[in-house]
C-alpha cells in the first residue's frame, strides 16, 4: 500500500468514526421508539474500538484490497442508518431499523473474512459484535409484543384499560386513544357515551408524570375538537386537577397553562378559576418562569381573568401589577377606589413597588387625589404613602407636581378633608428626603407656619419633612430663610415635650439648623433651653436623641466660657465618657453620630489656653477615651478626638516633670520617665501622647486611604517637635515607622495638610540620621510637589529639598 493509499484509507477509517459517533447521536436522542433505538446505540457504538483497532493495523492491509471493500460497505450501512434516523416516523421503521442491523453484520462479516492478519483479540471483537448484529431476535420480539398490545386494544378494551388500568396499559390506552382521535376515529359520541373526560380527569391526579403528560395534551386535543367538550371540563373539580398540574414539571405546566387558556374563553371557567385556591399565584410564577411558551400563555389567560376586580387584586397580591394599575387608568370610580384601598393595605417590597411605579401606577393616583372626591382622595393617598417609601417614586411625586396640592391640603380647614392631612403629611416627609424638593423653594416656610397649627401626627411629619430639606447639600439658602423666618424660636418650644417623636424630630432639626447659626443660636437657646438639651443628654433612653442634643451643644462658640462652666457644673464631661463607654447596641450609624457629636463638644474642654479644664477632662477619663476612639471612630470622629489630643499636648512640655526630682529620698518610677519630654509623664497629669498610647494610632491615621483626620494628626505630630525636644520627638515618630506616612501625606493629601507635613519634615530631617533613612524616599515627592504642587507650598519644599542638599537655598528655580 503506496503513502497516498494509507493516508486514503486512513482517511476512510476516521470518516466512519465520525458517522458512528452521529448515528449514536441520533439513536440517543430519538423521540420515538426509544427502547429499541436505545439497544441499537449500544450496537453501533461497539464499531468504535474495532476501528481504532484497524487504524493500528492499517500497515498489515498491503497489496489488500478487500479490507478496504468492505470497509467502505460498513461506510455505506451507517449512511444509510443516519438517514433512516434523520427521517422516522413511518410504520415500517421498526422493520427498517431491523433490516440495517443485518446489513451492519453482514458488512463487519466482510471485515472479519478480510482481516487475516489482526490480531487475535481484533478478530474476537469483530466477531462477537457479528454475532449481535446477525442475531436480532430480541428487537422482532420487543416489537411484536408492543405491537401485540396495541393490536388487540379494540375500543372497549381502551375504555376499560383508560379507567382503571395500571400505568402500564394506561400508557398504551393513551397513545393508542391519541393516534385514533387523529386518526378521525373516534366519534363525539363514543367520547361522551363511554365518560372518556371525567376518566381523563380522574386519572390525572393520581398518575405517573408520564402518563399525566399524556392526558394533559389528550384533553387539550378533546377541548380543540369541539365546544361540548369544553363545557364538560368546566366542572370546578376538573380545573382544579389541572390547576395542580402548574406546579409540576416544566412540560407538563406547560401543557396545563395551554389547556386552562383553550378553556378560558368560557365564562364559567374563568369565573372558576379565580376561585380555585393557588392558580392565579401559580399563573403568575408561569409568566415570570424561563418556559417563553408557558410564559405568553399565562399572560394571555391572566389578561383574561383580571376582567373580574377581585383577580385583579389576587395578581397584585401576587406580585403582577399590570391589571390593577390598568384599573386605576380605566376602571369605574368604584373600581379605582377599591384598586387604591388594596394598594394601601399591601406589605409591598421595594421591588413591588418598583414595579407599580414603572408600571404607572403613580399618575393614576395622583388624578384621584386631585381631582376625586372624598372617598377617592383618601385611598388615593393611602396608597401614595405605601409607594413613597422608595426613592424612584419619590422623584414620579415629585414630576407630578403633587407637592403644591398636598400643601394646600395642609392648609385647608375644611372639616371633611381633614382625615386627608396624616397621610399628606406622611408623603411629604418622604418627598422631602429628595433634593428635587427644593425646586419647591417655599415649601420649608410653608411648612414651618404649619407647625403649631396640626396634630402631633403631623407635626411629626413636619418637623421631618424639614430636616429633610434643611439637611441637603444645597438648601444653604434654604436655611439662610428659616432663621429669618425665626425656625430656632418656633422649634425650641419642642424641646419640652412629652411626646418622644415630636421632641426628637425637633431635636433634629435644631441640630442641622445649628451648623450655620453657632453666634446666634447661643443667645437664642439661653440658659433655660441650654439646661433642657443637658437634661436630655442624660436622661433620654434614645441615643439618637443624645446624639442631636450633643451635636447642638458641640456646634456653639468654644470662646463661651459661661458656657462651659455650664456644661461643666452639669457634669457634662463624666456623661459623655460614660455614653460613650457603656452605651447598649446601637445601630452603626447612631454610634456613629453620637461619637462625632462627643469628640466635636470634647474639643472645647481640652482647650491648651485652660489647663485646669484639661486637667478636670484627662480625671474624667477623656484622654483613653479619644485614643480608642482614633482606631475605631469615622474620619470626622477621628479627626475630632486627634484635635483635642493636639491640644492636650500642647502643654505636656510644661506639665512633665523634670529627671532631676526634688525627692531624693523617693527616687521616680522609671515607668513614667518620658523620652520625648525629657521628665516624668502621666496620662490624667500630663497628657502626653507618648505614655497615651496615641502617637501610633495617630500615625495610622496618615496610613489609611481617608484623607479627612490627616490635617488634624499632624497637628498632634507636631507637638512632639516643638522647641528643644524636636530631635526626641522625631526619634519617636521614626520609632512608630512614622515618616514613610508623613511623606505619603504629600502625595495626596490637602493643602493644609501638606504644608503640617512639611513643616514636620523640616524639624525631623534636621537629624542627619533620618536624612540619611528617608531623605531618598522623600525627594521624589519633594521634586515633583516642587513641579506640580500649589505655589503656597513651594519655598517650604525648597528649604526642604536643600536640607536634602538636593537644591540650593536660593535657587531661581523657584
Amino acid at each position: 500500500m503506496t503513502t497516498m493509499e494509507k493516508r486514503r484509507f486512513s482517511e476512510l477509517l476516521i470518516e466512519i468514526k465520525e458517522l458512528v459517533t452521529e448515528v449514536s447521536s441520533l439513536a440517543q436522542y430519538s423521540e420515538t421508539q426509544r427502547e429499541i433505538l436505545a439497544e441499537f446505540e449500544i450496537l453501533v457504538e461497539k464499531l468504535v474500538p474495532i476501528l481504532d483497532g484497524l487504524m493500528d493495523n492499517i500497515i498489515k492491509f498491503k497489496d489488500h484490497p478487500p479490507v478496504r471493500k468492505a470497509v467502505e460497505s460498513l461506510g455505506s450501512e451507517l449512511k444509510r442508518a443516519k438517514a433512516l434516523l434523520k427521517t422516522q416516523g413511518t410504520k415500517s421503521f421498526v422493520k427498517q431499523v431491523e433490516d440495517v442491523v443485518h446489513d451492519l453484520g453482514r458488512s463487519l462479516g466482510l471485515v472479519l473474512l478480510a482481516s487475516l492478519e489482526v490480531s487475535t483479540d481484533l478478530k474476537d471483537k469483530i466477531g462477537v459484535l457479528h454475532k449481535d448484529l446477525m442475531n436480532t431476535s430480541e428487537i422482532e420480539v420487543e416489537e411484536e409484543i408492543q405491537e401485540e398490545k396495541r393490536v388487540c386494544f379494540g375500543m372497549d378494551e381502551i375504555s376499560l384499560q383508560i379507567k382503571c388500568g395500571d400505568d402500564e396499559q394506561l400508557k398504551f390506552a393513551l397513545l393508542e386513544l391519541n393516534e385514533l382521535i387523529g386518526d378521525k376515529k373516534v366519534s363525539s359520541e363514543w367520547i361522551s357515551d363511554e365518560g372518556v373526560i371525567p376518566i381523563l380527569f380522574n386519572r390525572l391526579s393520581s398518575s405517573k408524570s408520564e402518563n399525566r403528560l399524556c392526558i394533559v395534551q389528550l384533553l387539550r386535543r378533546l377541548a380543540s375538537d369541539n365546544a361540548d367538550n369544553k363545557e364538560k371540563m368546566a366542572d370546578v373539580g376538573f380545573l382544579s386537577a389541572v390547576v395542580k398540574s402548574l406546579v409540576r414539571d416544566e412540560e407538563e405546566r406547560k401543557e396545563a397553562v395551554g389547556l386552562l387558556l383553550d378553556l378560558s374563553d368560557l365564562q364559567s371557567v374563568r369565573r372558576r378559576l379565580g376561585r380555585i385556591q393557588g392558580c392565579i399565584v401559580m399563573l403568575v410564577a408561569s409568566l415570570n418562569g424561563d418556559d417563553l411558551v408557558a410564559s405568553h400563555h399565562a399572560g394571555k389567560l391572566l389578561n383574561a381573568l383580571s376582567s373580574n376586580t377581585q383577580n385583579a387584586l389576587h395578581m397584585a397580591e401576587a406580585g403582577y401589577f399590570k391589571p390593577l394599575v390598568q384599573y386605576l387608568n380605566e376602571g369605574s370610580d368604584m373600581s379605582k377606589i377599591l384598586m387604591a384601598t388594596a394598594l394601601s393595605r399591601m406589605e409591598l417590597t421595594d421591588q413591588s413597588r418598583a414595579s407599580l411605579g414603572e408600571d404607572g401606577a403613580i399618575e393614576p393616583l395622583v388624578r384621584m387625589f386631585s381631582i376625586g372626591k372624598l372617598e377617592a382622595k383618601l385611598s388615593a393617598l393611602s396608597a401614595l404613602q405605601n409607594l413613597s417609601n422608595l426613592t424612584e417614586n419619590v422623584h414620579r411625586l415629585i414630576s407630578s407636581g403633587i407637592v403644591a396640592s398636598l400643601l394646600q391640603l395642609l392648609f385647608s380647614v375644611t372639616s371633611v378633608l381633614m382625615n386627608l392631612r396624616e397621610p399628606a403629611s406622611a408623603i411629604l416627609a418622604k418627598i422631602a428626603e429628595s433634593e428635587s424638593i427644593l425646586v419647591n423653594p417655599d415649601v420649608a416656610q410653608q411648612m414651618l407656619s404649619l407647625l403649631n397649627l396640626t396634630s402631633p401626627v403631623i407635626q411629626n411629619h413636619l418637623l421631618q419633612a424639614l430636616n429633610s430639606i434643611a439637611s441637603h447639600s444645597r438648601a444653604g439658602k434654604v436655611r439662610r430663610k428659616m432663621k429669618e423666618h425665626g425656625a430656632i424660636q418656633l422649634l425650641l418650644p419642642f424641646l419640652m415635650e412629652t411626646n418622644i417623636k415630636i421632641r426628637s424630630s425637633a431635636l433634629n432639626l435644631l441640630y442641622t439648623l445649628s451648623k450655620d447659626l453657632a453666634e446666634e443660636l447661643t443667645d437664642q437657646l439661653g440658659e433655660t433651653y441650654i439646661k433642657t438639651i443637658i437634661n436630655i443628654i442624660s436622661s433620654s433612653t434614645f441615643d439618637s436623641e443624645k446624639a442631636a442634643a450633643v451635636g447642638i451643644l458641640s456646634h456653639l462658640p468654644n470662646s463661651d466660657k459661661k458656657l462651659t462652666d455650664t456644661l461643666k457644673k452639669a457634669n457634662l464631661v463624666p456623661i459623655m465618657v460614660s455614653i460613650l463607654t457603656s452605651r447598649s447596641e446601637v445601630s452603626k450609624e447612631t454610634t456613629c453620630w453620637l461619637e462625632e457629636s462627643v469628640t466635636g463638644l470634647l474639643i472645647r474642654f481640652t482647650n491648651p489656653s485652660d489647663k485646669k479644664l484639661q486637667l478636670y477632662s484627662a480625671e474624667q477619663g477623656v484622654i483613653p477615651l479619644l485614643v480608642k476612639l482614633l482606631l475605631s471612630g469615622s474620619p470626622v470622629t477621628k479627626c475630632r478626638a486627634a484635635m483635642s489630643l493636639a491640644q492636650l499636648s500642647q502643654n505636656s512640655s510644661s506639665l512633665s516633670k523634670s529627671r532631676k526630682s526634688r525627692w531624693s529620698c523617693v527616687p521616680p518610677s522609671a515607668d513614667g520617665f518620658c523620652e520625648v519630654h525629657n521628665g516624668y509623664c502621666f496620662v490624667k497629669s500630663t497628657f502626653c501622647l507618648v505614655k497615651a498610647g496615641a502617637v501610633s494610632p495617630i500615625i495610622q491615621i496618615l496610613e489609611g486611604e481617608e484623607r479627612e483626620a490627616d490635617e488634624a494628626a499632624l497637628s498632634a505630630l507636631a507637638t512632639l517637635l516643638h522647641d528643644e525636644m524636636w530631635e526626641n520627638g522625631s526619634n519617636c515618630i521614626a520609632k512608630m515607622s512614622g515618616i514613610p506616612a508623613i511623606i505619603k501625606v504629600l502625595e495626596s493629601g490637602s493643602i493644609k495638610a501638606q504644608e503640617k507635613a512639611l513643616w514636620i519634615l523640616e524639624k525631623i530631617f534636621g537629624a542627619e540620621e533620618h536624612r540619611v533613612n528617608y531623605g531618598e524616599s522623600a525627594q521624589v515627592v519633594l521634586i515633583d510637589l516642587a513641579q506640580q504642587g500649589d505655589s503656597r507650598l513651594k519655598s517650604t519644599t525648597a528649604k526642604l529639598l536643600a536640607q536634602l542638599e538636593l537644591l540650593q537655598v536660593q535657587s531661581s528655580y523657584f
